[in-house]
């Protein structure tokens, strides 16, 4: 029987046999007795020939329209040739469709002259495939997809149909299996607990960042000062009953970063997600912003109005890892497809979460899809890529015998290295000026390195070397720092061998490691001195710098995603203190070049002197083109009169910039006037528990 394939859900080219065909209309309505069509103008009864919904009309069918599920009258969807061209199956075969975006998925177009809905999904091991939604009353049998072949993809053109379709695929396994799949490509999604997909236009929203985005390109390769807020954007600010939308806080979060002299903001992830409790980080919809707080034009104004301040834009990207969460990618056409098979190497033991199978190109070609989109679409600047470390080592978080070595015996993911070389090559070569960070926390050479020179091509690394040594060391009661100095110096070793970041992002903040202020030592006076001395020896230090929201406030509870961070603190004078020492200290290294011109040069930095343990007590200079600053450091509350350092041939030298000032909550030990001794060196007053920057000049 021609039709049997069919009616059982198992047909996998529906339009060989639907639609017109040598003067013969079939279409296929499951359940129904009647049905009618508009032929040249004029309504026709069609024959049933099958009891379970098969109907056939003969005559000349250039004109028609059907009837579809929803009641409206449209062309028919078996009337149309495939949406999806040769040329983008190859590219899509081979890894290298940069703008996959715009074919896989749901998107609105005309095609053949008529309007309506393009659905393309990857599903290569699948029996047949069809799409289920609101239009069709989530009736898997109506919408049967044409697969194109060898290429795995399934497609369908639907007419008529408008933006704001909620719609899954139906997938039949080829063991007849059968089951409902999110939209891998969905440039939209329900929130939280619902996951239907939704077709969104991206392609609407008029941007007017032209100015921004043309100086992203021109100082590309300029030295820049980087200082990054990180925000989850549901805990930093909300209404009073309500989330803010993108929107709303878009002209707060503006307000706040030029007032505090931040250059970037960066989200934590704003990908669709399911589940709240992991801050976006089990991600379904890699091509989706998270309808939390709005639709994707929403974020795009968002995105626009930060620009139009001179904010740069970065977001939290999860390529390592995604959930195994029946409704999405896990599993998806009823094999392994987007992960391994091996649980050896497609399974993540820390996060109980799928590993993506880098080896297989349309995997690493949906995942730089992702990262080219939020490029494209939605102008951002910059990607931080979560948790490269565990993407680099096939033995990441396994014991020995729960991970399979790779072709040269070794413990290196070889497939994930060449997927994040692909990935850094193409998008600096398609949006020049942006920047991809690595979250890597190991000593895997030439992260920062260009691809040409056998690196990763990472712009930033971040160094959670230097973060551990100095949390670890600032917790420290300063009677016993004395035993610890090289914690605060053995990171200059190798500060210069990448390009670093130096983050006191979220994760130092949660999983009871306590506040930042919560880990100080001392009396109340000490830990807010230490806190101070902390932001400040960050900000001195070479690198460029990323503050987790809530630090600047010394917030006594670790962060809680659920709730505000904790603004009422401001209202108290010591925590305002902090809040204030950090808006200036951020203004300060925006406008002293020597802070951040040099941030990856050996010729930046130079020591004074890192041998006082006794008095843990380190000096040293920053250097620029056009300035120098001499910064002192002292980890002890102790105040020092008449402190000499050894600089010799100094002409000039006043304070800029001390922490231990009143207005910041300190002692007030300034240093405006240091005493120049000859040649030999400076005598200072040094603050307790304090950063002091000064402006030096040499004979």
């Amino acid at each position: 029987m021609p039709y049997n394939d069919l009616i059982k859900g198992f047909e996998f080219n529906p339009h060989s046999i639907l639609g017109p065909h040598q003067g013969k209309l079939t279409l296929w309505r499951p359940g129904a007795e009647k049905i009618y069509v508009e032929v040249n103008g004029e309504f026709k009864e069609m024959k049933r020939i099958e009891p379970e919904g098969i109907f056939q009309l003969n005559g000349d069918f250039k004109n028609y329209k059907v009837y579809h599920s929803d009641g409206s009258l449209a062309e028919d969807p078996y009337a149309f040739l495939p949406t999806v061209g040769e040329v983008d199956l190859y590219l899509y075969g081979k890894g290298v469709h940069y703008q996959i975006y715009n074919i896989l998925g749901a998107h609105l177009t005309k095609h053949q002259g008529v309007e309506g809905i393009k659905f393309a999904v990857w599903a290569p091991s699948a029996k047949s495939v069809s799409i289920v939604a609101d239009f069709n009353y989530w009736d898997g049998r109506v919408n049967p997809m044409r697969s194109l072949g060898s290429s795995g993809v399934w497609e369908i053109f639907i007419p008529g149909l408008k933006e704001g379709i909620k719609y899954k695929f139906q997938i039949t396994t080829q063991d007849n299996r059968v089951f409902l799949k999110s939209d891998p490509f969905a440039l939209g999604s329900e929130v939280r607990s619902r996951n239907a997909s939704i077709v969104r236009e991206v392609n609407r929203f008029e941007w007017d960042d032209k100015t921004w985005m043309e100086s992203r390109v021109k100082k590309a390769n300029d030295p820049k000062p980087i200082n990054i807020y990180e925000v989850h954007l549901e805990s930093w600010k909300r209404g009073p009953n309500h989330f803010l939308n993108y929107r709303e806080i878009a002209v707060l979060l503006a307000d706040y970063i030029l007032e505090m002299g931040y250059t970037h903001i960066e989200l934590m992830p704003i990908f669709e997600h399911p589940l709240d409790e992991s801050w976006g980080y089990q991600v379904t919809g890699f091509y989706a912003v998270t309808s939390r707080y709005g639709t994707p034009e929403d974020f795009q104004w968002f995105v626009n109005y930060l620009h139009k301040k001179g904010i740069g834009v970065l977001l939290d990207w999860v390529p390592g890892h995604f959930p195994v969460d029946d409704f999405s990618l896990n599993r998806f056409d009823g094999t392994a497809l987007y992960e391994h098979e091996d649980p050896r190497q497609g399974f993540h033991p820390h996060w109980n979460t799928n590993i993506f199978n880098y080896s297989r190109h349309e995997v690493t070609n949906f995942l730089i899809g992702s990262a080219l989109f939020w490029f494209d679409k939605m102008h951002i600047d910059g990607l931080r890529v979560d948790a490269v470390a565990s993407m680099l080592y096939l033995d990441y978080g396994r014991a020995e015998g729960e991970w399979i070595a790779n072709c040269c015996g070794g413990r290196e993911n070889l497939d994930a290295i060449e997927f994040l070389k692909h990935l850094n090559s193409s998008v600096h070569r398609i949006f020049p000026g942006i920047l991809i960070i690595a979250e890597e926390s190991t000593a895997f050479p030439g992260v920062t390195k260009p691809v040409e020179q056998g690196g990763l091509g990472f712009d930033l690394k971040w160094n959670m070397g230097w973060m551990n040594d100095t949390l670890r060391y600032i917790k420290v009661d300063p009677l016993f720092r004395s035993y610890h100095q090289n914690e605060l110096t053995f990171g200059l070793i190798y500060a210069f061998s990448e390009k670093f970041c130096l983050p006191l992002s979220h994760d130092e903040v949660v999983h009871s490691k306590g506040s930042l202020i919560g880990r100080m030592p001392g009396d109340m006076w000490q830990k807010f001195a230490n806190l101070r001395l902390l932001l400040s020896y960050q900000m001195c230090q070479p690198g460029k710098k990323l503050l987790f929201m809530s630090g600047e406030l010394a917030q006594w509870n670790e962060w809680d995603s659920k709730r505000e961070i904790e603004w009422f603190l401001l209202e108290y004078p010591t925590h305002k203190g902090v809040h204030n020492m950090v808006k200036e200290l951020n203004h300060f290294y925006l406008s002293n070049n020597a802070l951040w011109e040099r941030d990856f040069d050996y010729s930046g930095f130079s020591w004074i002197d890192f041998s006082d343990s006794k008095n843990c007590i380190i000096s040293y200079l920053r250097i620029s083109s056009k300035q120098q600053l001499l910064v002192i450091h002292n980890f002890t509350p102790q105040f020092f009169q008449n402190y000499f350092l050894p600089i010799k041939n100094v002409e000039m030298i006043h304070e800029a910039f001390n922490t231990d000032s009143s207005r910041f909550g300190g002692s007030n030990k300034l240093n405006e006037n240091p005493e120049i001794k000859g040649s030999d060196g400076v005598e200072f007053h040094i603050a307790p528990l304090a950063t002091q920057i000064f402006h030096i000049h040499f004979r």
